[in-house]
């Protein structure tokens, strides 16, 4: 399985966690993610090549991380094949999965303890989609967007 990571300068030191331990784990990965430390970036120039790769189906999830999860989620979420969720807590990984049926977690960096991280993507790689009237819900998703985009 090939796990894209992107993130921005406040991810660096979560995405070196989680790049570990995926690969400890036997995943493959894509890091789009910044790399340095003490310089700021903005977190789109991370978050979209790694939603691409994972848009046209080049891997099988994706991890993005900036400070509050929410603008590396907004940025995904631009695309159509994309259903990027904001995670914060272990019950809403199982439910990003189990129920919207996320192909990229969106983790705020500045909120989660970096021991806490690994249980979340954890959880997250290996819970799988319920389908039946979920699978309905997901459906409607890019229709209501293309609908009311323009």
């Amino acid at each position: 399985m090939l796990i894209a990571i992107g993130s921005d300068h406040t991810g660096v030191d979560h995405k070196y966690i989680i790049n570990n331990f995926l690969i400890k784990k036997g995943y493959e990965t894509q890091d789009f993610g910044y790399s340095k430390y003490g310089i700021q970036v903005d977190y789109p120039d991370f978050i979209h090549p790694t939603a691409e790769f994972v848009n046209q189906g080049k891997a099988d999830f994706g991890i993005i991380i900036c400070g509050t999860g929410n603008g590396a989620a907004m940025t995904a979420n631009k695309y159509r094949k994309i259903r990027a969720a904001l995670v914060w807590r272990k019950e809403i990984a199982i439910l990003a999965r189990k129920h919207n049926n996320a192909n990229i977690i969106s983790l705020p960096a500045r909120f989660i303890d970096k021991n806490e991280i690994i249980e979340i993507v954890e959880i997250f790689l290996e819970t799988n989609f319920e389908g039946g009237r979920h699978k309905i819900r997901i459906e409607k998703i890019p229709k209501i967007l293309s609908s009311s985009v323009g």
